[in-house]
């Protein structure tokens, strides 16, 4: 269903730029640690970003031999209609709840990330 929303490339660059959000600047390994990805997919993911110009990434000043990747303001409207795609597929899939059968579903799912959140990087 996502699919006919966005690409699937989106569906990565959406994670990555919302944990760059989320966070801040992280090194291309802690982004893989937050959202459980290969380094090697990191790499092409933050590649494709750079080149896309929605990321800046510079030499980490404390770590000269890593990268600090940062959202730019690109990214941020990407990352925006990236959500707005996914809130479409989102509410395609819900359209059979009642209102509040979605408030119970979102507090029920928010309950089990709660208790899985992963440790801080």
């Amino acid at each position: 269903m996502t699919a006919r929303y966005m690409p699937l490339t989106a569906r990565s660059d959406f994670a990555v730029l919302a944990a760059l959000e989320e966070y801040g600047a992280l090194s291309q390994a802690d982004l893989g640690r937050r959202l459980g990805l290969d380094r090697n997919d990191v790499s092409g993911i933050v590649t494709r970003l750079q080149a896309g110009g929605h990321i800046d990434r510079r030499t980490d000043p404390a770590n000269r031999r890593r990268n600090l990747v940062t959202i730019n303001q690109a990214g941020m409207r990407y990352l925006e209609q990236i959500q707005i795609n996914a809130d479409k597929a989102q509410a395609e899939l819900l359209s059979g709840l009642e209102a509040d059968e979605r408030r119970q579903l979102h507090a029920l799912l928010a309950k089990i990330l709660k208790a899985h959140k992963p440790e801080p990087a």
